[in-house]
């Protein structure tokens, strides 16, 4: 069957009919109340009401006309600007009832949305099992196959939720109103300049991390709305729950329409100054927590996750891996947004230092692993200058990791022999120059897919590898036709891979969107287990590759309680 078109539908002065007395009936006029329309209840003098119903019909809430339902009501009882033709109907008398199929049958001739109960076959749209939090509002629907099903899903999904939820929605959304009109007066912004979104949106533009240089002024004009934009997608759900009023402030003003540096950290300056100076050794240990899923942390970084007493971490690092920090923990997610990777890097260096002279632990939460373009030879020398010896744990990087949830094997017989592992992303957001094609190859590009286009067409020989760049075009430029993948979020439950070639992979992207973090692979290695077969792209979407592992791990657990 179809799939349905979800919407959200501002009912506001709109006229809803209800035919029938039943306590459906009393939940069909709620619902319609609830969000601003009018409900007129259709049903004989001598119906009785619910008990719910007939309080809101007492209390002016739900116009009851006792009366039996006439066609001429589905075109008198409206508004007058819609020529009295009325906005929705809803049937509570079960599709059994031949007057229902009568009543479906006229409302679709009129083009009036209709609803019957219990007969999906008789309807034009049907309501979701919904949870409301303020602003937020979440719904469910199984397409009429199972309305206790859809029930039970919208509870679990709401359980996972930080509670007041709503709150923080509606004080970010102050927020981004804050932002647009003030750089909106300041730099005489276009309508179009603003972060104009929908919800319905698959994914994040593919300019989503472009880099934003100084000279770059049109994007310096609209940072804030950026860096807004990352916040939501790169903050766990818990913290942007806990962000107050104050803090909505500290942001504003951090962040200013003309400032270019970073002021002091969100909330962390306080809650390092609470901890008195202890007699312990001082500790700063760098950390990977690898590609994204918890299940492939390492024992010694998720030990160094309970007993640190500050941590510092990356955008990157995923929500379920910031989950297992304990509450009690004073936790800054780096600022890295794009335009202002230096002035955050040197930012979480300064809190570093500062936790380590008051003799904390201090841990250095980085995506990945710290050595493999995590800026950890840098912190390293940084703290050893400063006295103090870091102590470095590996994480899975996911130059290796992604290709393998992906099902690419990076070397494999006859088709690659060597792999190699490249930054998108030089110092200044300088374009390195691209590799030449070694058909034995396969090459990972990490920090890429922000300037995709540009490291394509440097790849094919097109152009340099950037118009700052003094390089000269790729001398060995690779084939059109060379197999690559995006791989996104790869081993969390919303990975997504997209195969396609060095000829189609722009476009893919930009027709799909970007899902941050990714990177790219190219090679004839990405065509050994999976190909496109002859699509330009194909796109995979979900990964449940630990699903098995842990349930059949489960279900040992719990023969051995039983024995």
């Amino acid at each position: 069957m179809p799939v349905p078109i979800l919407t959200a539908h501002d009912a506001t002065g709109h006229i809803h009919l209800i035919i029938g007395s039943n306590p459906l009936a009393s939940a069909r006029c709620t619902r319609s109340t609830e969000c601003g329309a009018k409900a007129i209840l259709i049903a004989p003098p001598e119906a009785h009401l619910h008990y719910s119903l007939a309080k809101r019909v007492e209390d002016g809430q739900v116009e009851w006309r006792k009366k039996p339902f006439m066609d001429e009501d589905l075109q008198s009882l409206g508004r007058r600007e819609v020529d009295h033709v009325v906005d929705a109907v809803f049937v509570t008398l079960g599709g059994k009832v031949q007057l229902s199929a009568h009543i479906s049958t006229l409302c679709r001739k009129l083009r009036i949305p209709v609803n019957v109960a219990d007969s999906p076959n008789l309807c034009t749209f049907t309501l979701l099992s919904t949870h409301s939090d303020g602003p937020l509002q979440i719904g469910i629907t199984t397409s009429g196959k199972g309305c206790k099903l859809a029930s039970r899903i919208r509870r679990e999904l709401a359980a996972t939720l930080p509670p007041n939820f709503g709150v923080a929605i509606e004080r970010l959304g102050g927020m981004r109103r804050r932002i647009f009109e003030e750089d909106h007066r300041q730099h005489d912004l276009a309508d179009a300049a603003a972060d104009n979104s929908d919800d319905d949106a698959p994914a994040q533009k593919a300019s989503f991390n472009q880099l934003v240089r100084d000279s770059d002024h049109d994007a310096a004009k609209t940072r804030r709305m950026r860096w807004l934009s990352q916040i939501c997608e790169y903050w766990p759900l818990r913290r942007l729950a806990s962000i107050s009023d104050a803090e909505i402030e500290t942001i504003l003003q951090s962040y200013s329409p003309s400032s270019t540096v970073v002021q002091p950290p969100l909330g962390l300056q306080s809650d390092i100054s609470t901890f008195s100076s202890v007699t312990r050794k001082p500790l700063i240990i760098l950390a990977g927590s690898g590609p994204g899923s918890p299940h492939l942390l390492t024992v010694a970084t998720h030990r160094a996750i309970q007993i640190a007493d500050v941590i510092l971490a990356d955008k990157l690092v995923p929500a379920p891996v910031l989950d297992l920090i304990p509450r009690r923990t004073p936790v800054h997610i780096a600022r890295k947004f794009p335009g202002n990777a230096d002035a955050a890097q040197q930012e979480l260096l300064e809190m570093g230092l500062e936790a380590l002279q008051k003799g904390l632990t201090v841990l250095r939460l980085k995506q990945g692993d710290p050595y493999v373009y995590g800026r950890g030879g840098e912190e390293y020398i940084f703290f050893r200058e400063h006295g103090y010896i870091p102590m470095v744990l590996p994480g899975i990087t996911s130059s290796l990791a992604a290709p393998l949830f992906a099902a690419i094997p990076p070397t494999h017989r006859n088709v690659s022999d060597q792999i190699l592992i490249c930054t998108g992303t030089g110092r200044k957001g300088a374009a390195p120059a691209p590799p030449p094609y070694v058909k034995s190859q396969t090459v990972v590009f990490l920090m890429a897919l922000h300037r995709l286009s540009s490291l394509v067409d440097s790849l094919l020989g097109l152009t340099r590898p950037d118009a700052l760049s003094n390089s000269s075009p790729n001398p060995f430029p690779w084939p059109r036709e060379t197999p690559c993948a995006v791989i996104e979020r790869a081993s969390c439950p919303d990975q997504r891979v997209i195969r396609s070639s060095l000829a189609h992979v722009v476009t893919a992207i930009e027709e799909e969107g970007s899902r941050p973090p990714g990177l790219l692979v190219v090679g004839w290695s990405c065509d050994v287990l999976k190909s496109t077969g002859g699509a330009t792209w194909i796109m995979e979407d979900g990964f449940r590759g630990f699903e098995e592992l842990f349930t059949g791990e489960n279900k040992i657990r719990e023969l051995l309680g039983e024995l």
